[in-house]
């Protein structure tokens, strides 16, 4: 039989999501890096591609020009890769499923939630999708005896939809009697002895 272990505090200032009216449950996104870091990045690029073999004769300026902008160009598109989305009773971060009949409460992460769900309180089991470009992120408590996952941080542009999102999809895969999914703070799910107290939210 599976156990759980000890858990860390849940991050505080969870924002409160409403229990009325349940968007679609259709809900997709990529964290892509924004333009400005494409900006930047590019900039850098070419500013060392011109310290690279400066004053260097002939083909051999050019090389850097022809490696580091290509470079950096796959490394942006890589790190925006992750796709994120509520469809078929599922919570899908890249390549990780969460059935959504295993989530026990839905929250919005604000910046400063967000520091504590990544610093050091932060349980070391819990599963994190972090993109430093975007300011917000979703926290979804697990309720599953078998997973010692306690929880996913997940980044997003557009967490308020994203959490509306996943809660209609718990409300349409499970009984409301099963779950309470916004209709509290995501510290009042149902918790073993070992779970934390309570943790404060905010109207956000």
């Amino acid at each position: 039989m599976a156990t759980r272990h000890q858990r860390a505090a849940y991050p505080r200032r969870v924002a409160r999501q409403p229990a009325a009216a349940y968007p679609a449950t259709a809900y997709t996104e990529r964290l892509r890096a924004p333009w400005w870091l494409w900006l930047c990045s590019l900039a850098l690029a070419a500013l060392l591609s011109a310290e690279v073999f400066l004053g260097a004769p002939g083909l051999l300026t050019w090389i850097p020009y022809l490696v580091l902008p290509p470079l950096t160009v796959l490394g942006l598109l890589w790190a925006g890769r992750i796709r994120v989305a509520v469809e078929d009773g599922e919570f899908r971060v890249d390549d990780a499923r969460l059935p959504v009949r295993f989530i026990s409460q839905v929250g919005v992460l604000s910046v400063e939630a967000k520091r504590d769900a990544l610093g050091p309180r932060a349980d070391p089991y819990a599963f994190v999708v972090q993109r430093p470009w975007l300011r917000e992120a979703v926290l979804v408590v697990l309720d599953d005896p078998a997973d010692p996952t306690p929880y996913w941080v997940v980044s997003s542009r557009r967490p308020t939809r994203l959490a509306a999102a996943l809660q209609a999809a718990v409300h349409q895969h499970r009984p409301p009697a099963a779950g309470q999914v916004g209709r509290g703070d995501p510290g009042q799910a149902r918790r073993s002895p070992a779970s934390p107290p309570p943790a404060q939210s905010t109207s956000g």
